[in-house]
Formats: structure tokens, sequence, C-alpha cells
């Protein structure tokens, strides 16, 4: 008879074998079920050395005597062009995936809204798509199908909204519209699925569709988006063959903001030459897109000539958007004086500060440990009525997480309740990683048994979270566990969430289970194939 070290790992093996059986199982089913895994990471923002910083004055948070001020709580511009993501620093925090600017007003009967209307959106879509499988519907009333179909794409569900849209084109009552090919064009480029979006635009000329310029520009967005280069520019150039549909400037605003979002500088030039040729003007949207990726990219002499530039031209003037990514460039990089003498500079322009202003200065001092000036920028935007909204918490969430301060973050997730902000899916990605950290792995059960009962919307990223900090414990059965529950929540497993159970097989010493899962992994990846979803 072995001794108990000897039983727990031959129950701990026992355990994997069962798991990683199941997983392949899972793993096996998602090709059928359209799951593609994403080699891309999580959208977190990049860690960087901050330099200590100078005491802030809150004074200096202070508008020019000419500008009135108006005491009102914030109104937030999103740009489409130029909206930075948190697949990008996670300063200019996305709008649709995992962030919510709302601040909703109560706390009692709000969530019970939000949760009937998510109930009743995820049924019709359910519905829908149940009837889309089937061949004998073919009679359905418009307003379902439609609703359902618009729901998928604003949700970015794209199995979902191809098997619908393929429904669709079973109706007796269907027309093709160039505006659903759109459409489902851009929602493809934000999934990232450029075979698909290559299929739907044979699909549409299949049906006698004459593409539209937005048709190209959207198509030229799929490719981009999805590091297809090479066939955006070569949609580019069929679309100089099409008297109708020549590119204009937003057309290349998109594919300019692709190349910075794939370090592709060198192409930024000869994009600015073809359109000078063709007589095309930069809009403040391009300009604020380039300055954007020069900002990310930390290239900030280019950053500031194309400033210079853009004031230049005489057409285009800076905006808040210009402003914010200026500042959150010098910050997220620790060059904390920059940052403020770019933040003054701007002021003195007439460009007043918005709320997405005030969370990237609070979060570049948080990055520097100046807490005392993170605190003065959120005593400022109580004096001006800045109401502080979901991403404002979980910016201070997490700068205290970060550094270990368990009261301060737990405090200051009370305050947010309390303050009737509903915490979403980066919120308790902070705190788990935080309580993962520390070693308080019985708070980590505590946050989903919070989760359980309430109508949070969790993501990959968050059992990506979950997973590592069970996986450090060595609680393989845990984890086991959790990865059929990210089905149930149709959450799509990536590239990272396989890595974490990998490592943690081989960290335990089961390395048998962890080769299988690794050559499962391999196998399942990406197989949608030469045929459209739906079609």
């Amino acid at each position: 008879m072995g001794g108990p070290a000897q039983w727990t790992r031959l129950i701990q093996s026992h355990e994997a074998r069962r798991w990683s059986s199941l997983i392949i199982v899972f793993l096996s089913s998602l090709h059928t079920d359209h799951y593609h895994f994403s080699s891309e990471p999580s959208p977190d923002s990049p860690n960087s050395d901050a330099m200590e910083p100078h005491l802030l004055d809150p004074a200096r948070l202070s508008w020019p005597s000419s500008i009135p001020l108006t005491y009102t709580t914030f109104s937030l511009k999103l740009l489409k062009e130029t909206k930075p993501t948190l697949n990008s620093p996670s300063l200019f925090v996305r709008a649709g995936k995992r962030s919510s600017e709302s601040s909703p007003k109560g706390l009692q009967r709000q969530p019970k809204k939000d949760l009937s209307r998510i109930l009743r959106r995820e049924a019709a879509i359910s519905g829908i798509e149940r009837k889309a499988n089937s061949k004998k519907y073919d009679t359905l009333w418009p307003k379902p199908v439609l609703e359902a179909l618009d729901e998928a794409i604003r949700e970015n569900r794209y199995e979902s909204a191809l098997k619908i849209f393929g429904l669709l084109r079973k109706q007796h009552w269907y027309e093709p519209r160039c505006q659903t090919y759109t459409k489902l064009l851009m929602m493809l480029g934000k999934c990232k699925q450029p075979e698909q979006a290559s299929l739907l635009f044979e699909v549409m000329l299949s049906e006698g569709l004459q593409p539209t310029l937005d048709v190209y520009t959207a198509l030229v967005s799929a490719y981009g988006h999805s590091g297809q280069l090479d066939k955006a520019f070569c949609t580019i150039e069929d679309m100089k063959s099409v008297s109708d549909c020549r590119p204009d400037v937003y057309t290349y605003s998109i594919l300019i903001k692709c190349c910075t979002k794939l370090g592709r500088f060198d192409l930024i030039e000869s994009i600015f030459s073809e359109m000078s040729y063709l007589g095309i003007e930069c809009s403040t949207v391009t300009y604020n897109t380039i300055i954007d990726g020069y900002g990310k990219a930390e290239m900030f002499e280019l950053m500031e000539s194309s400033l210079t530039a853009m004031t230049g031209s005489g057409t285009c003037l800076p905006d808040i958007f210009t402003l914010n990514s200026f500042i959150w460039a010098y910050g997220n990089s620790g060059q904390i004086e920059k940052m403020e003498k770019w933040y003054d500079e701007f002021q003195l322009m007439g460009i007043r500060p918005d709320i997405k202003t005030f969370n990237i200065l609070i979060r570049s001092y948080g990055k520097a440990c100046n807490y005392q000036k993170m605190v003065s920028v959120m005593e400022f935007m109580k004096k001006r009525f800045y109401s502080p909204t979901v991403v404002t918490f979980n910016i201070v969430i997490e700068m205290c997480g970060r550094v270990g301060n368990i009261e301060k973050m737990e405090e200051f997730f009370l305050k947010m309740k309390h303050q009737g902000v509903k915490p979403n899916s980066i919120t308790y990605c902070s705190l788990v990683s935080a309580y993962s950290k520390a070693g308080y792995l019985k708070k980590v059960d505590s946050i989903l048994r919070q989760i359980e009962n309430s109508n949070v919307i969790l993501d990959t990223p968050f059992f990506n979270c979950v997973l590592s900090a069970y996986g450090q414990a060595g609680d393989v059965k845990r984890m086991g566990e959790l990865f059929f529950d990210m089905k149930e929540r149709k959450c799509k497993p990536d590239n990272i969430t396989l890595a974490t159970m990998i490592q943690t097989y081989n960290a335990q010493g089961m390395t048998e289970a962890a080769r299988n899962l690794e050559v499962n992994m391999i196998t399942t990846k990406d197989k949608s194939g030469t045929r459209l979803i739906g079609c």
C-alpha cells in the first residue's frame, strides 16, 4: 500500500483523465456548433513600468476661463472609426463587448428589467435559430425574423446571425438588400471571420445585387480587421473600377486603422499618397485614427507631427478624441509629466475633457502608483458632477487589486454597488485576479456564487481568469466543471483557455491528459470549410 501522497496523485490522475476525456468530447462538438478558437489574447491593457510622477495640483484639473462650466452629467461620444479597443489597451474601453458606460439609477428595479430583457432576447434568437435548422419554415412573419437577426448582429453572434439570415432567405417575402449584407459583413469583420465574409459577398452577387460603396467598405473592414491586408487592398482596387463605388475618406480611414492595429505603419505613407492622387482630403477621423495608432505604438514623434499636420490642414481641428489619444499614449508609457503637459495644452485649445479623459488619468496615475493623484481626479469629478461609471470603478478596483490592497478594492466594490453602478464581467475578473494573487480562493468561490444570482453576462476572458485561479491552486475537478459551464453560457474557449488547462495538467504531472487535450485542440481548430453557415 502506498502512502497518502501516492493516493493523492492517483486520485488527481484519475480526475484529470476523466475531465480530459469529457473536454475532448466537448471540443469535438464545437465544430458542429461552428465554434472557432481565436489565437488572439485577452484584450487587457499592456503592462509597462511607470516612472514616479510629481504631485498633481488639483487646480491643474481646470478648464480655461473662456470655456463655460456647465454642471451636468457626462455625455460620452463614440467614434466608430477610431474607437480604441480593449483588444488594444484598456483605457479606451470597447463599448460593445465587455463594457458599459451607462450608469443605472436603481439597484432594485433596473436589474429585473435587464434580466427580463435579456431573457426575452435570448428566447427570441434561440427560437428563430431552431427554426433555421429546419427546412419547413418558409412562411414566417417578417418581424420576429428581422428582429432576431438585428439582435444577433448587434451582439456579434455571427453563427446565430448567419443561420437566421439563411432562414430569412427562404421566406417567400424575402428581398435581398445591400444594407443587410453591409451589417453582416461589418459583424464578420468584428468577429474576425474573413472566409465567411468572402462567402457572404459571393452569395450577394449570386442574388443579382450590385455592391454599393458601403458593402465594399464593410468587406475592406472584414479583411483588414482579420489581418488579411492583401485582400483588403485588392478590394480597394476593385472599387476603383466601379464608377459608383470608388473608395472615399471613410474607406481609407478604415484601411489606415487596420494597418495601425497590425503594426503596418510602413503602408501609411503610400495610403496617404494614393488619397492625395485621387483628390481625397483627410478628415478629422482620419487624423485621429493615425494619431491613435502612433500613440499605441509609442511612436510619439510621429504622433505629434500628425497633430501638427492636422492643425495645419485648415479644415481639421483636434477634438476630444485627439486629447484622449494623446494623454492615453503618454500615460500608458509612464510619461506622466508629458501627459499632464498635453492635458493643459488641449485645454488651452478649448477642448474640454469628458468622462473617458478622467478614466484615462485615473488609470495612468494608478499604474504609476500615485494614488494621491488618483483620488484628486475623482474628487475633481465629484465637484464637477461627473458621475463615476462602471469603467471608472473597474479601473480603481483593478489598480487596488494589482498592488494587493484587498481592503481598499472591496471598499470601492461596495461603493460601486451602493451608487447603483452595476458590476460587469470586467469587474468580477479584476476581483478574481486579485483574490487569486493574494491566495484567497474561498473569496473566488464567493464571487462565483454572486454571479449565479445575478444577470451579469460573462465572457471568455472571465472564465480564463477563473480557470487560471483554480489552476494555480491545482483544483483540476473545479476547472473541468467551469470549462463545461462555458458552453452553457455560450462562451467560446480560446487558445488561452486550453493553454491554461494544459499548463495545469503538466504542473500536476498529468502529462497524458495534457497531451490528449493539446492534440484535440489542434485538430478541432477552425474548420468552417468553404460553405457559408446557415446557407
